[in-house]
């Protein structure tokens, strides 16, 4: 089982850039099968994360995916897991 990891710091001022990337490792899991992404938002203020969060709850992406779990040790942290019928 793989998984995606995605790192948003580089990015975490460019809103059309952060749903791209998003969206990205969304089609690649979905494509490969792979049943988890990592996202980290980092700490910093949370905006980054309210954005992540926002994104994943859009019905169109929210269909995507079977669940959401957070990082219990790291508040900078979640993760997107996929179910694929077989």
């Amino acid at each position: 089982m793989g998984r995606i990891k995605l790192d948003l710091h580089d990015i975490y001022n460019n809103s059309k850039a952060i749903d791209k990337a998003l969206e990205e490792a969304f089609e690649e899991a979905i494509e490969n099968r792979i049943k988890e992404v990592e996202i980290i938002p980092g700490k910093g203020s949370g905006q980054l994360r309210k954005k992540v969060e926002r994104f994943l709850q859009m019905p169109h992406i929210k269909s995507k995916y079977h669940r959401i779990e957070n990082d219990s040790k790291n508040f900078g942290r979640l993760f997107v897991y996929f179910r694929f019928d077989q």
